[in-house]
């Protein structure tokens, strides 16, 4: 080998070897998010009929390759306390290797209640979940913070409820997520500071894109909504409506949520909630996610 076409060569091993192990650690990465399915993304198919509660999971994972899925507690129809129906749902869950991150839980009473015994009795009624979501091998429950009253007054009665119903989850090592979900919860400001005031490690958030309405017909800023609950989040909710020809969410802007959402230092799931009309269900699931991996 000439002296020429041995420096040429040699440089170029040289510039492999300085650059494969960034190549090799970049190609290697896990995404810092994993993607989940919430069970309200197919509420219309549910409640026809046309899909079955245990047949959510096989579905999430056969139709959209989803691997994690998060339930609603109304899909259950009243068979949660059903130990066969449930032990059913885990056996399911296992044999096609998905993962139970979550129960949305609602119609149990509220948490923020003004009357301490209709307080305390919702807060018993979200007994039942916090023990199915273990069973399940959950990780939390999302549950509401409503009640009557104004904002000093609602925040008083609704950290209440959730530090009584995180304290009940504590051994079960189960979250009490609460998520912005209309009227005073969707303010930003307000939740984190009852979550502050609960001061416990097991309460938390479940920020959702899409559930800003504060009620009268205004609306929190999203964006700042969700930058001021992501540093309790134990959980986010990936909300979609539309999709633009180039597969962009045409009323929320994702790529500027994940931004705030990574950030925050979270690296967990985001779970897929597609509440559109012009796409089917199953359409607007595979949508959302297409746009979740495009961004990742």
């Amino acid at each position: 080998m000439d002296r020429r076409n041995f420096v040429k060569k040699s440089g170029i091993v040289g510039l492999g070897l300085a650059v494969s192990p960034g190549l090799i650690t970049a190609c290697n990465t896990d995404p810092w998010f994993q993607i989940s399915l919430a069970q309200w993304s197919l509420h219309k198919a549910l409640n026809s009929g046309e899909l079955k509660h245990l047949s959510f999971p096989e579905k999430a994972k056969r139709d959209f390759g989803i691997t994690a899925v998060e339930y609603v507690s109304s899909f259950f129809r009243g068979l949660e306390v059903d130990k066969n129906y449930v032990g059913e749902l885990k056996r399911i869950t296992e044999y096609h290797g998905i993962t139970n991150v979550l129960i949305m839980v609602d119609g149990e009473g509220a948490l923020g209640a003004a009357n301490a015994d209709e307080r305390y009795k919702a807060v018993e009624n979200h007994h039942k979940w916090v023990e199915v979501a273990k069973f399940l091998g959950c990780h939390s429950i999302r549950v509401n913070a409503r009640g009557p009253g104004g904002p000093e007054e609602l925040a008083r009665t609704a950290s209440d409820g959730l530090r009584k119903l995180s304290e009940f989850a504590e051994p079960y090592d189960i979250g009490v997520i609460v998520e912005n979900h209309g009227g005073l919860s969707s303010n930003g400001a307000w939740l984190s500071k009852v979550i502050k005031s609960v001061d416990l490690p097991n309460c938390g958030t479940l920020p959702d894109f899409g559930n800003f309405n504060i009620g009268n017909g205004e609306e929190y800023d999203r964006y700042l909504g969700i930058k001021e609950l992501m540093p309790f989040a134990k959980g986010v909710s990936a909300k979609s409506y539309d999709f633009d020809e180039e597969g962009y969410e045409t009323k929320i802007d994702y790529e500027r949520m994940l931004k705030v959402v990574k950030k925050s230092g979270y690296r967990s799931y985001i779970g897929i909630e597609y509440e559109g009309g012009r796409l089917s269900e199953d359409e607007g699931i595979r949508a959302t996610k297409l746009l979740l991996e495009k961004l990742r």
